[in-house]
């Protein structure tokens, strides 16, 4: 199936400032991608320019095949921004409802009652944007993403002001809009996140891709660590594969041997050795 979105050789400058330097990625159909760097990596950039809020400098990118900013590709995703606001005085539903007419969507009141349930908000349909958490009008935002059922979401920092038990809701919401076909990418500052639930990760740095592949594909084996009767014995620069001779040779020199450990860097690790 063809990528939901495609950017090439994306370029923008802001006068001397570079803020994207020839990128290119994929978000393949029902795929999580998150998005990783440091500030002023170009990552919001990236985002703001597929969402058609800015206009590239050179190369192109597509979402649901067509040209970013057209009619077509807005109508085919929907977006959060790190920093949004809705009108204090309106509730919940009537945010729904709003940006349902601006969405066209008819999903009528089962859409809006049904994308609050999803965000964990059943009960806050006659709440108050201004009588709501800081984390509430977050779920409430990402409901207000998912009007119309697009076929891409950009998400960017959608746990920023999320608790533990927040963070969990958004999680297991964004494993059931990938067992439902929809794509998201996902600008998050937060690498456990990130590495918990999305298929492939992009991390940027200073406007180019620096890193990209799985989670498991980014960590990297640190060596194999041995509980012995005379303690943990560490060999740095062994593989997973070297397991069966290491226990072997430590057996023959008369060692017991009470556990194996390949010791692998966590994402974090890759993130920062990559950016730094």
């Amino acid at each position: 199936m063809a990528p939901v979105l495609v950017a090439h050789g994306l370029e923008k400058r802001y006068r001397r400032v570079q803020a994207l330097a020839g990128v290119d990625i994929e978000v393949g159909e029902g795929r999580l991608v998150g998005l990783l760097g440091p500030n002023g990596a170009g990552k919001s950039t990236l985002v703001k320019i597929a969402c058609g809020l800015v206009r590239a400098t050179a190369g192109s990118v597509e979402v649901a095949g067509a040209p970013a900013g057209s009619v077509a590709a807005r109508r085919s995703l929907g977006y959060l921004a790190e920093l949004f606001r809705f009108p204090a005085w309106m509730t919940a539903d009537e945010v729904l409802a709003l940006h349902q007419r601006l969405t066209g969507s008819t999903g009528g009141s089962s859409e809006r009652g049904g994308l609050l349930e999803l965000v964990g908000l059943p009960g806050a349909r006659e709440t108050r944007v201004g009588a709501m958490s800081k984390g509430m009008q977050q779920r409430l935002g990402l409901a207000q993403a998912m009007v119309g059922s697009p076929p891409i979401l950009l998400l960017d920092e959608p746990t920023s002001a999320l608790d533990p038990a927040g963070r969990r809701v958004v999680r297991e919401l964004l494993e059931e809009l990938r067992s439902r076909g929809t794509s998201v990418l996902l600008n998050s500052h937060l690498l456990s996140e990130v590495e918990l639930v999305c298929d492939h990760v992009l991390i940027v740095d200073h406007g180019r891709v620096v890193a990209a592949g799985s989670p498991d594909e980014l960590r990297r084996e640190g060596g194999v660590e041995v509980e012995t009767a005379a303690g943990a014995r560490r060999f740095p620069d062994a593989r997973r594969a070297d397991v069966p001779r290491l226990v072997r040779e430590l057996v023959a020199a008369g060692e017991d041997v009470y556990g194996v450990r390949v010791v692998t860097s966590t994402l974090e690790e890759t993130y920062l050795e990559v950016v730094e």
